[in-house]
């Protein structure tokens, strides 16, 4: 299956080819590093294979490195015209994952890869309660 999707405004284009959408897995994270980012009380972001992702536009992303807050390296790439962010990647998931931010899919990709879980959940702002039916994960490793 091909999943495309795109920065804000559109200047970054990209693709994701995968056998299902099943493969794939979306998930909100409470942490307070991805409440920074996105800027609201969680992160959304899917988890997809990185051989399967390409960035499809000329113009390429922006890339920022940084401590996550627990001595890990996150790299999160954005477009520089508008700011929207593509995805994200801890050093464990270098060359084998990336995390696309969910909203950057196209509609396609919003609806065939819904949330499967929440992670961070003990950091879980006091007036969001649990989403139904999703794994829920005090910590990423639990």
């Amino acid at each position: 299956m091909i999943y495309t999707g795109s920065c804000y405004c559109k200047e970054i284009t990209f693709q994701g080819v995968i056998d299902s959408p099943d493969n794939a897995r979306t998930s909100l994270c409470h942490c307070n590093n991805c409440k920074k980012f996105f800027g609201g009380p969680y992160g959304t972001t899917t988890k997809f294979p990185s051989s399967g992702f390409r960035i499809t536009s000329s113009t390429q992303p922006i890339v920022h490195e940084a401590d996550n807050g627990s001595g890990v390296l996150l790299h999160r790439e954005f477009c520089g015209k508008c700011g929207g962010p593509i995805l994200e990647y801890g050093a464990n998931a270098k060359g084998t994952s990336v995390y696309v931010m969910w909203g950057a899919w196209d509609e396609k990709g919003r609806k065939e890869m819904p949330p499967k879980g929440e992670f961070f959940t003990r950091l879980r702002e006091e007036w969001l309660v649990p989403i139904a039916g999703l794994f829920q994960k005090k910590e990423i490793k639990e």
